[in-house]
């Protein structure tokens, strides 16, 4: 009798950030959130949130084209401010005293999420390192990207999290993004005409207390992808059929 396999546990992390701006190139983080979720029970087992310190452009361990400056130069671009735009820190009620007085250096916070998806990652195997899990995530991981550059910690970061190395050698993160999942479930509902995280969460009785909140939007966003995910094991709902068509069909009906 062959010895029975172990069962693998996979860990999800949701990610949410806000930011001084769109452009993560020149733009703050000014707020992250975390949450670990086990997909076997969809049970949330750590969470870490932190404002960040206001911060300026020298990134540490960032590759960049070289270019020839002076040293004044160089000093000058260092020690310039990450942009923090009026209309983004409106959006996201954070301000510029709050950062100074709770933020925390982005550094340490780099350090504290990669500490945070380690001691996630409850199996051994480069199959169960922990992926991301957002809305409109990939919005949220060139923040990130920016931030363990920041630190000098990329390196670490793709030890650390699932992923690949694309065709250009930059790594890129597995994740899961739940506006796709939102096309999926409701691109037939001719109501649904937007899939933003507090339309979607309404439409699925998911509560949202304090959208713009990135500890509050992961929360959201773990609890509209358990959703779909509860109803994807217990096929609720499901509208689609899985028997045999006739292979010569263009157009296929669900």
């Amino acid at each position: 009798m062959a010895p029975k396999t172990e069962q693998k546990i996979y860990v999800g992390i949701g990610l949410d950030f806000e930011t001084g701006g769109l452009d993560p190139q020149t733009c703050a983080c000014t707020q992250i959130a975390v949450q670990a979720v086990r997909l076997d029970s969809w049970q949330v087992i750590d969470q870490y949130q932190a404002y960040i310190y206001p911060y300026t452009r020298k990134f540490d361990g960032l590759s960049v084209k070289k270019v020839l400056k002076t040293r004044r130069e160089l000093e000058k671009e260092e020690n310039t401010p990450m942009l923090y735009e009026d209309k983004a820190l409106d959006y996201s009620a954070i301000t510029m005293d709050m950062l100074r007085k709770q933020g925390v250096n982005i550094k340490q916070v780099a350090a504290e999420i990669i500490a945070f998806a380690k001691r996630n990652t409850i199996s051994v195997g480069k199959q169960c390192k922990p992926f991301l899990i957002g809305q409109n995530i990939q919005f949220d991981i060139g923040f990130l990207q920016q931030m363990m550059n920041y630190a000098g910690l990329m390196e670490e970061f793709e030890k650390t999290f699932a992923g690949t190395t694309d065709y250009y050698g930059h790594f890129q993160p597995h994740y899961i993004d739940t506006i796709l999942i939102g096309r999926l479930a409701f691109a037939a509902d001719k109501e649904v005409t937007s899939y933003k995280l507090e339309i979607v969460a309404s439409q699925l009785g998911v509560d949202l207390d304090d959208a713009h909140d990135a500890a509050a939007d992961v929360t959201a966003t773990l609890d509209v992808l358990g959703v779909y995910t509860s109803r994807l094991r217990n096929n609720e709902g499901a509208t689609m059929t899985t028997g045999q068509r006739d292979k010569t069909r263009k157009h296929f009906k669900i």
